[in-house]
């Protein structure tokens, strides 16, 4: 929930989760070193209705997300689909340790890095909101759902506090975090406080248990994480999304079109996939305003906002407007009235705080070749993947139930 304060604070994360859809096929062959390798998964060539709304070649001059990292804290990234190639940095694996987060045995996390960064491609329609981002995959879980029955791995809220640390430390400008945890520990609350003092911006999902009496959602719930909604073609919000103060906005999470482990695409809903075009929407104004801080990127987001065919705490302030955000200068954010809680302050790691000034000048650098080169915007086309679906654990994509 993001309110605009001087120091934003948070709140808290933990153990029992929420669910993921049924899925789609995923990946054309087996996924090396997964139990339940996902199903194949054809090409769609068709353009998704997200894209209809966004128009992301209108965006491509503006900004595509050059030098901005984008963390993708989930079942890992494919970086082997076509539409992803050279766009998935190494990350870290929280679930077997010493690989890099680019095995993806759910289909989830490559589905939601797709939505981000998805090159384009011949014959395909589909492409990410923000082509020119880098993905930094940290992979926390393998949890699905096959045939109603649940099976993979998941990490306890220690090693999720530990993989947003791990993340913030590696560069990443922006956090997603497409999972639902509907309990408080303090390890993640603090990580969570760790990446805004960081000058990171957290988009998290706001949940898809709306049919079970909307349980408060983390981190979507804590002051200064952006909490996303979900919406369908017709702007409507989507039955199994959450309602309550934690939702900032929302954007597209019905029939998202997304790639599969892989190779090929599928369709998928929930508020994991509405989470990600958020996250792309900060890449692309972190690349065109890079003297803005976290707070203001997430305020300028936030304000921009198209208005909503309903109204309540459904909604938030209104529907996600890409273009708005980066090419115009929105009016004043309303805050949310609630308690900040007063967090500590750590000391920085001055490993950590030299690496980012080194990251920040090489990002400046690149803004400056880009300006002179123009339009360097031929990114491709991205598809869509399904997921299955999560029962309660301790940690799973957010999907509906």
């Amino acid at each position: 929930m993001f309110r605009p304060t001087a120091r934003p604070a948070l709140a808290a994360l933990a153990a029992i989760l929420a669910a993921v859809l049924p899925a789609t096929p995923a990946a054309a062959r087996a996924t090396p070193g997964c139990a339940t390798p996902p199903a194949p998964s054809r090409p769609v060539a068709d353009q998704p209705w997200p894209q209809q709304r966004y128009a992301p070649d209108r965006l491509a001059p503006l900004a595509i997300g050059a030098g901005i990292v984008v963390a993708v804290i989930d079942s890992g990234v494919d970086r082997r689909h076509p539409q992803l190639a050279g766009r998935v940095l190494d990350g870290t694996d929280f679930l077997d340790p010493g690989g890099d987060g680019t095995r993806d045995c759910a289909g989830h996390g490559t589905g939601v890095a797709s939505i981000i960064a998805a090159t384009p491609r011949p014959s395909v329609a589909f492409h990410g909101l923000a082509p020119g981002a880098h993905i930094l995959p940290v992979r926390v879980s393998e949890q699905q759902v096959v045939e109603g029955r649940e099976s993979g791995r998941t990490v306890g809220a220690a090693d999720f506090a530990r993989a947003i640390r791990w993340a913030v430390d590696h560069d990443a400008d922006v956090l997603n975090l497409s999972v639902v945890l509907y309990a408080d520990t303090p390890a993640v609350r603090a990580a969570v406080a760790y990446a805004l003092r960081w000058d990171v911006v957290v988009v998290a999902a706001a949940g898809n248990l709306h049919d079970s009496g909307d349980p408060r959602p983390y981190p979507a719930a804590y002051d200064g994480v952006l909490g996303v909604g979900a919406i369908g073609a017709d702007g409507v919000r989507s039955p199994f999304s959450q309602t309550g103060p934690y939702v900032d906005l929302v954007a597209p999470g019905s029939d998202v079109l997304m790639a599969a482990p892989e190779q090929g695409h599928h369709r998928a809903e929930g508020t994991s996939y509405a989470a990600p075009f958020v996250a792309a929407t900060a890449a692309l104004l972190r690349q065109y305003r890079p003297d803005l801080s976290a707070a203001e990127v997430v305020g300028r987001i936030v304000a921009s906002t198209d208005p909503a065919p309903g109204t309540g705490d459904g909604y938030g302030a209104g529907v996600l407007n890409p273009y708005r955000a980066v090419a115009e200068a929105p009016g004043p954010v309303t805050a949310r009235a609630a308690p900040a809680a007063v967090l500590p302050v750590e000391r920085a790691d001055p490993a950590a705080q030299a690496q980012r000034d080194r990251r920040r000048s090489a990002q400046h650098r690149a803004l400056l070749v880009a300006g002179a080169t123009g339009g360097a915007a031929t990114v491709t086309v991205l598809l869509a993947v399904v997921l299955p679906r999560g029962a309660r654990r301790r940690w799973q994509p957010a999907g509906p139930a």
